[in-house]
């Protein structure tokens, strides 16, 4: 590939202010069409009923691949310099989570 090719390929990201604090979230929603995947990012708290969904994310189906190959490409750097991420178990982890409070 030329120079002059790499440096067309070479793209600005701006990152606000707001946006670079990021959103905290425990809870990711996966749903899919044939065309797109939607990621519902949420932040649950224990005991609480209700909880919103912080941020969404639509992807097409080759993003969301790419998606994917980096987060694991990352995880395994990440678990190279900080040893083994656990695993959930297989089971469901429940919404209700935490202790339930008594009066």
């Amino acid at each position: 590939m030329s120079d002059k090719a790499k440096k067309n390929q070479n793209i600005n990201i701006e990152l606000d202010d707001s946006v670079s604090q990021g959103i905290y979230s425990n809870l990711v929603v996966v749903n899919h069409s044939p065309t797109e995947f939607v990621l519902d990012f949420i932040n649950i708290m224990p005991g609480t009923p209700k909880a919103k969904v912080r941020s969404r994310i639509i992807l097409t189906p080759e993003h969301t691949k790419k998606f994917i190959k980096a987060l694991s490409d990352n995880l395994v750097k990440y678990e190279s310099i900080n040893g083994p991420v656990k695993d959930f178990k297989k089971e469901m982890i429940p919404l209700n989570f935490g202790p339930k409070g008594e009066a």
